[in-house]
Order: C-alpha cells, then structure tokens, then sequence
C-alpha cells in the first residue's frame, strides 16, 4: 500500500509541474518571439522529457535497472503518440493532422531512423559489435538528435510560422517579464526532475510486488508517470490554442528520449545498454514505427473534416496503443 502512495505523490508532483510548463513556456514564446512550434520541438520537449533522463540515468548508476530505462524510454515514446489520439478528441469537425503545421513530418521522419537503429540493437543483442561498453547505435541516436533538430532550425527558417503569441499579434501575457517567465519555467522543471529520481526504485518495488516484471512495469507504469509533463503540457498548450507546441513537444520528445536511450548506454559501463535487457522491448519499438507512420501520413494527407470523434489516423493509433498493452502484459 505504502508504495503505491509514494507513486501517487510522485507522479502527482510531476503533473502538477508539468502543467505550469506550458503557461510558462508559452510566456517564453510570447517574450522572445520564438514560434510555437519551434517552442515545442525544443524548449517544452528538451524539459518535459527530463524525467525520462533523469529516471533512466537513476536506473543505470544508481539501480543496475537497464529494463527499467528502456521501457521508460520506449514505453515513453509510445505513449506520447498515443496522446495525439487524445488531443484530436478535443478537436471537434477539423482533425488535429489538419490544424497542425507540416514541419512536424521532419521530426517523425527522423524519429523513425533512430528508432530504427534501436530495434537493431535489440535484435541484435550482444552480436552487435560493441565500441567498449558502448552499443554501435549510440554514436547513431546522439548524432541523428543533434541533426534532426538541425534540420529543425533550417525548415522553421524557411516556413517561419507564428510566434507564440495571440491573434494577429495580440499579447497575451502584459503582466509577466521574460525573467519571471523564464524564473517560473526553471522552478517547475526542477521538481519534475527531482520526483522523477524517485521512479526507478518505485517501479522496481511495484513489479516485485505485482509478479509483472520489469519489462512491463517500465514500459506501462514508469512511462506514462514519467509522460505525464507531455500529457499535462500538451493538453494545456492546446487548450491555450498552441497547437504546434503541443504536437511539436510530442515529436520533439520523442527525438529527445532516442538521445536519452543513447545518454543511459553511456554510463551503463557492464555492456551495452540494449545488450543487457529483454526481447520484449521490440513490441514497443515496432508499435512507435507504426504509430509514427499513421501520425506523419495523416500530417501529409490533412483530411479537411472528421466524422467521428477520431479521423482515421488517429484511431489507427489508439488501436496499436491498447495492442502494444495487450502483448507486453501477455508477454511478460
């Protein structure tokens, strides 16, 4: 019972910091003329995805937990694209792939060849030459992070989209300065990652405790606590009409957790870090490949209406989420 409560508190930390995020970060938008989706794809991404960093960094030095980091990771990647379902329900007529810029096709494209080179590694396991302890596909993950958003900063040059501001230019925020913005925005950073430390011996306790191992524990339990600032960031952020920022911190965080998987196998010194966990990690890899390519076909396609509640894309998505449960827990 006692470990339960602690999961509770610690994610209910992490949700209420997570929502001050987006106000804030659209307060930095709105103050520095960023565009939204740039503000997503980086700034919302780079701090909603810290307690992925810090739980998978906790999880290697501190726990010796490698399956807790990569389906934290992975479980992480799946579960934000599943929010893409739960964003268009809040969109009613125009589906959410028609509202929201196309720049967000380049993330999925580059999420999709580093995860690529995850499953690899996951296949592979320890037939995979090895660079010392350090897996071939880190150098890959690290690398493509920094060239996606690259590529990022190039195409937002070109497409330059609206600043994080309201209509035609209106201000939103009269009474906030750049330094409070910014003072408020590091504060609730630092709690998140503070109660994500937590996770890792949480989550080890919880799958002793429940017989449903690791593997599934990290994926299910550990990702969607540690993607609740995605959840409550891109909720807020849509609700606050910033659509880009919510679907770009979504992409963003998912390139930003390949880097992450790349950081953790760093400083795992026994192997490498895909060498060292179980098989059932590719379940989830393959679901983020196909949730990825519903997601960029539907930003492609932009269908002008919906019928039902979710357009065709995101239903699709919804679907490969509850499979992706169903085979982890029946695989367990």
């Amino acid at each position: 019972m006692i470990i339960w409560l602690e999961f509770l508190l610690v994610t209910g930390l992490i949700l209420y910091s997570g929502s001050r995020l987006s106000r804030y970060g659209d307060m930095i938008a709105e103050k520095t003329g960023l565009s939204r989706l740039w503000l997503g794809m980086v700034l919302m991404a780079a701090v909603t995805s810290l307690p992925e960093l810090a739980t998978g960094l906790s999880s290697v030095v501190l726990a010796g937990l490698p399956n807790i980091a990569t389906g934290d990771i992975l479980g992480s990647c799946v579960f934000n694209l599943f929010l893409l379902s739960i964003l268009d329900a809040l969109t009613k007529g125009v589906p959410l792939s028609a509202r929201a810029h196309q720049g967000s096709v380049l993330m999925a494209g580059m999420f999709l060849l580093l995860i690529a080179a995850v499953g690899v590694g996951l296949f592979a396991g320890d037939r995979l030459p090895a660079l010392g302890w350090i897996g071939l596909y880190t150098p890959i993950l690290l690398f493509g992070y920094l060239s996606a958003f690259w590529l990022a900063f190039k195409n937002e040059k070109r497409a330059a989209p609206a600043t994080g501001l309201g209509e035609n230019g209106a201000t939103l925020y009269h009474g906030m300065t750049l330094k409070r913005a910014v003072l408020g925005y590091a504060a609730n950073a630092a709690v998140v990652v503070g109660a994500a430390i937590f996770l890792p011996r949480i989550a080890e306790d919880i799958a002793e405790m429940t017989g449903l191992g690791v593997t599934f524990v990290g994926n299910i339990f550990v990702a969607m606590s540690t993607s609740l600032p995605e959840l409550t960031v891109t909720i807020a952020s849509f609700r606050l009409g910033a659509v880009d920022t919510a679907v770009g911190n979504l992409f963003g965080s998912n390139l930003f957790n390949m880097a992450i998987l790349g950081i953790d196998d760093l400083f795992y010194f026994k192997s490498p870090l895909l060498a060292a966990v179980e098989n059932q990690h590719l379940i989830a890899v393959m679901s983020a490949v196909a949730m990825t390519g519903l997601a960029a076909a539907g930003l492609i396609y932009r269908s002008p209406t919906k019928r039902y509640r979710l357009s065709w894309d995101t239903l699709g998505i919804s679907l490969i989420f509850m499979i992706n449960m169903v085979l982890l827990y029946i695989l367990r």
